[in-house]
């Protein structure tokens, strides 16, 4: 058995681990966001949703490893992430650009046709880069945090909830029943908020946020089935890597972490 600091900072390592690529799923899909669709099979998809079902694994595993308080802690630091990258686009499109003989010649982009903008303006004969990249990556932000917001925080409480149900057994439902469910919420969400003001405008017809939509979800649907052994895999190793019995926690003080090992001076962990 470790000692109790060396687990504790074994415990705190792997969490650093999920989170870290927690927040990196969902940066990338702020900073690729709506830049390409491709056609996976029978999905049209934005490129940003690719890395997307990562970040429900890892919630999945902070949830069933560190507790509901912990999970709900990191979905918070990834809604404080998701403010300061509006916060740097708004403010990369406030500020005025260095003079046109001091710009370098990528920044400015020629066009051969007039461009609709996903924010709805028409450019001609020339668009700035930066432009290009804020219209098409603030208003997916956006989008993607009220998304974000209802998907992950519901989530962890459906999560908890089928533990609940279940006692503490059959993992698979409650990985595959709260994912399943938060990310229909997160598809409708992310989608309507995105392309709603278009579909308003006239500019997109119905049938193509459905396809949107239903692509988006079946691609995270497929996922998050297909994730469930990587899950029980994950949950399996990590338990005995952190030296975690049934039903306990990684976090002092968290619902189902020993007592005794609390209370146990000289251990890091909170003193008697």
């Amino acid at each position: 058995m470790l000692p109790g600091a060396m687990l504790q900072e074994r415990r705190e390592r792997v969490f650093l681990v999920l989170a870290g690529t927690f927040l990196c799923a969902m940066t990338l899909l702020n900073v690729i966001g709506i830049t390409r669709f491709v056609q996976l099979g029978p999905m049209a998809l934005a490129v940003g949703v690719l890395p997307y079902p990562l970040t429900f694994l890892c919630t999945d595993l902070v949830c069933e490893l560190y507790g509901k308080a912990r999970a709900n802690f990191l979905v918070s630091v990834g809604l404080g992430l998701n403010f300061f990258i509006l916060f740097v686009l708004l403010l990369g499109n406030s500020i005025p650009d260095v003079a046109v003989e001091n710009m370098p010649p990528w920044q400015i982009l020629q066009l051969a046709a007039p461009v609709a903008l996903p924010n709805g303006e028409v450019v001609e004969q020339s668009v700035g880069l930066y432009q290009l990249i804020y219209a098409t990556t603030s208003g997916a932000v956006f989008a993607s945090m009220l998304a974000y917001i209802a998907a992950q925080y519901c989530d962890v409480q459906l999560f908890h909830f089928w533990k609940r149900v279940t006692r503490g057994k059959y993992l698979w439902v409650r990985n595959n029943f709260s994912t399943l469910m938060s990310q229909m919420v997160d598809s409708i969400m992310v989608i309507a908020v995105t392309f709603g003001a278009a579909f308003l405008r006239g500019e997109m017809a119905f049938q193509t946020l459905l396809v949107l939509v239903g692509s988006n979800y079946l691609f995270k649907a497929t996922v998050a089935l297909l994730d469930t052994g990587p899950f029980y895999l994950g949950v399996h190793y990590l338990r005995r890597y952190l030296h975690l019995e049934a039903g306990e926690t990684a976090v002092p003080g968290g619902a189902g972490y020993p007592a005794a090992a609390a209370a146990m001076p000289g251990t890091g962990d909170p003193p008697r």
